[in-house]
């Protein structure tokens, strides 16, 4: 241990140069005396008390538990809600509590150590992830948790990149530390490997399995240990840790661990291990601050271990949010700063309360709301009065008068709001802030005028870049949802036709609450059409519908949502020239499509310059020209399914005064169609990467199985007794698979997917798919 902490030194002081010993320790004491400053000036402002933060995870790695035991240890609840038991705060739906999983993303506030935390709990099944994806946009801060004895699984991944899309920082838990199975050296080093993060352990398991206790605080030098007298864990003992307790030597490592990475990262730490401060008496704020420090901007990632449902851990969690999560005064919101004191919100989740209304949950970054004021949404350019402000505490809601920044509320008595708008105090306001956006970034030039006129009037129009064509206008608002790829799609028939307008309204009020939801009706059969994220989504729909709304729909059988692409390029001109309503349309285009794999969807299209055709284009009507594009996309020329990894050039374009924008829409539709039925198609399936965990004694049963599917089997690894399989399977495989898989392994094994990609089918797996869904046999995908 000596030789170790020596070495430290000796590097720190390599690394700092030969500096002096006493302006080192001069230094250290000025140290001490600004952080007791610190201490004596704290920020008394609001916002440095509030945390915005999320819990997400695996699918069963405890969120929902850990989260009632936060509600509970904060004085919130009065009882300890168990998911078996269905009496969960946060699983407050009907269909989440027969379920034991977490469908919606719930929020809640509660006040932990005079900290006011918004907390998000959200789901872990994949066919949810948009709900993870939006809870993630409006907060400052999550807590990643893991079952100790899995390390990082394959939603954990899936919902760390939806994180790292946002600069989250994050903080983790190592839950179920109880198991028999579970490894702390497992998870370290899965974080590291899978994750490609820098895991600070800040306080180490006391115990192991059956046997875990507590924790040691590597922070405090001192061991948390709940006994067996309290029942719910409301209590703890706390004691310094001690040279004579057994664990010193571990503890000693880890804690010299911890304060050697710190040194490398902070000048602070690094200065006072220069100035030989023994790891016994290292000032704990001094670590605090450089911990915090680090994880906002995201170098390390602080490790705490527990097990929630044995109510042992949980506080020192909830004190890790406090200290090292951020506030929003830490974090910078580069869009709110054009709005300066005025409100900018934004609306990331909708939903219907029976006696309330329709209710938006909104995040706010800057400015005040109050009840009864008038909002904008920027996006519908819709000006709406809210009724009614409200805290969010599950599924109970409590009026206030007054939100401020860095809150999260619902609000009630917007009725053209949908999910992803961004609302702000007057149309004033947003035209204020989108002229500080065009004198900071320079874009004067590039702005349109608002009037209709002549499309072709060249003192109206400006020279389109293709980045323009990403923004709809100069105002500075939040970017929309990322939402996924549906992958599954069916039909849905009412009880009957008198029924028919009640099954729409229904559907269309889900599709506010949840933006993967998508809704569609076939124009060839007049069927209405439901395309989700999986079989359980689907279900999940269907029973709302029948409970929430009292409709007993009929889901027809269940689809897969393959995808088009092209093999070759190809090059087409449209022309469109009638007359309509007494006046002549006319619009001339010139465009190709080619192969693209570096974008799946069609995001812009790419102006094709050249002397003879400049293509000088009015900004609107270049998102007419790209809403074509789209449209056309859209029905793929095999089976009607969306054309992806595609791109398109616009080589040439002409219209006159006369031609309205939906007519430029039109030809710019119709050019697509006619390139996709000259070009070779081929049919894509969704490929979904899976991990299953089975017993060593059902492996090859499973293998065998994967076999039957055409999977492709990527790798095998061994935990502890169980074997981890990574794979590639086609969806249209997987149909049903959950069930067949408890049935093989007697419900020992488990499973875990995600979309990956979409691959091209063979020309003979393609013609099967072809013929069962159109009813004709096809030899050629060509045709």
């Amino acid at each position: 241990m000596k030789t170790l902490k020596i070495n430290m030194i000796l590097c720190l002081r390599k690394a700092h140069g030969h500096l002096s010993r006493d302006k080192i320790c001069l230094k250290r004491l000025r140290l001490f005396h600004s952080s007791s400053q610190a201490c004596e000036n704290v920020d008394h402002e609001v916002m440095s008390k509030i945390r915005n933060i999320g819990i997400m995870a695996h699918i069963d790695a405890g969120k929902t538990t850990t989260t009632e035991r936060m509600l509970y240890y904060s004085g919130f609840s009065r009882h300890l809600g168990d998911v078996d038991d269905g009496d969960t705060v946060m699983d407050y739906m009907e269909q989440e509590r027969e379920r034991g999983i977490t469908i919606t993303s719930a929020a809640i506030t509660f006040n932990w150590k005079g900290h006011k935390i918004n907390l998000i709990d959200t789901p872990g099944h994949v066919d949810f992830t948009i709900e993870v994806e939006r809870s993630l946009r409006v907060l400052d801060g999550a807590v990643a948790i893991l079952d100790a004895s899995a390390g990082v699984e394959a939603q954990t991944l899936t919902v760390w990149r939806q994180a790292d899309r946002y600069n989250i920082p994050r903080l983790v838990y190592l839950n179920k530390m109880d198991k028999r199975d579970a490894s702390l050296a497992l998870c370290l080093q899965s974080l590291h490997k899978k994750l490609h993060v820098e895991p600070l352990l800040v306080n180490l398991p006391m115990g192991s399995g059956r046997d875990f206790c507590g924790v040691y605080d590597l922070i405090h030098m001192s061991s948390l240990e709940w006994n067996a007298g309290s029942h719910d864990g409301s209590t703890f003992q706390v004691n310094p840790i001690e040279a004579s307790n057994k664990d010193y030597e571990k503890i000693m490592k880890a804690r010299s661990d911890l304060i050697g990475k710190l040194a490398d990262i902070d000048e602070n730490v690094a200065d006072l291990v220069l100035c030989d401060t023994s790891l016994e008496s290292f000032p704990s704020h001094v670590l605090i601050s450089a911990i915090r420090a680090a994880t906002l901007k995201r170098l390390i990632i602080p490790v705490l271990c527990g097990s929630s449902l044995k109510n042992k851990g949980v506080q020192p969690l909830m004190d890790g949010i406090n200290f090292f999560l951020p506030s929003p005064m830490d974090m910078t919101y580069g869009f709110a700063k054009y709005y300066g004191t005025h409100l900018c919100a934004l609306v990331f989740k909708v939903t219907h309360d029976k006696h309330k209304g329709a209710l938006m949950f909104a995040r706010l970054y800057s400015g005040m709301l109050k009840t009864g004021a008038q909002v904008y949404n920027i996006n519908r350019d819709k000006v709406e009065k809210t009724s009614r402000l409200l805290q969010v505490y599950a599924d109970e809601l409590r009026d206030i008068s007054t939100a401020v920044a860095g809150n999260i509320v619902a609000i009630a008595g917007l009725k053209e709001t949908y999910t992803g708008d961004t609302i702000t105090s007057s149309s004033k306001t947003a035209q204020d802030a989108s002229r500080a956006y065009i004198h900071e970034h320079g874009a004067a030039s590039k702005s349109t005028p608002d009037k209709e006129q002549d499309p072709n009037n060249e003192e109206e129009m400006v020279e389109v870049e293709e980045s323009d064509t990403l923004t709809s206008d100069m105002v500075p608002i939040l970017a929309g949802l990322t939402v996924p790829d549906p992958v599954f799609f069916c039909s849905i028939e009412p009880p009957s036709l008198s029924t028919q307008k009640s099954l729409d309204d229904a559907l269309v009020l889900l599709q506010k609450e949840d933006p993967s939801l998508k809704v569609e009706v076939n124009l060839e059969t007049g069927q209405t059409i439901l395309s989700g994220m999986g079989e359980l989504h689907l279900d999940i729909i269907k029973s709302r519908l029948e409970k929430e709304y009292g409709l007993e729909v009929d889901l027809g059988p269940l689809q897969i949502a393959y995808r088009e692409t092209i093999l070759n390029d190809i090059e087409v001109t449209e022309i469109l020239n009638k007359e309509l309503s007494g006046r002549q349309q006319f619009a001339h285009i010139k465009l190709s499509l080619h192969p693209d794999l570096s974008d799946r969807e069609f995001k812009y299209v790419f102006l094709m310059r050249s002397a003879d055709h400049p293509l000088v284009i009015k900004h609107k009507v270049m998102k007419a020209i790209e809403a074509g594009i789209k449209s056309g996309l859209s029905h793929g020329n095999l089976l009607n399914f969306p054309v992806i990894h595609t791109s398109v050039h616009l080589h040439e374009f002409h219209t006159h005064y006369h031609t309205t924008l939906p007519m430029i829409t039109a030809c710019a539709a119709l050019a697509v169609r006619k390139a996709l039925k000259q070009s070779n198609s081929v049919l894509l399936e969704p490929m979904m990467a899976m991990e299953i965990s089975t017993d060593e004694d059902r492996f090859e049963v499973v293998m065998a199985d994967l076999a039957m599917r055409r999977s492709h089997i990527l790798n095998v690894m061994t935990r502890h007794d169980s074997k981890i399989i990574h794979t590639l399977t086609p969806l249209q495989e997987l149909l049903g698979y959950s069930n067949t898989l408890r049935t093989i392994t007697s419900g020992t094994a488990t499973c875990s997917m995600e979309l990956a990609h979409y691959e091209r089918m063979s020309q003979e797996d393609a013609n099967k798919v072809i013929e069962r869904l159109s009813g004709f046999h096809s030899t050629s995908l060509n045709k």
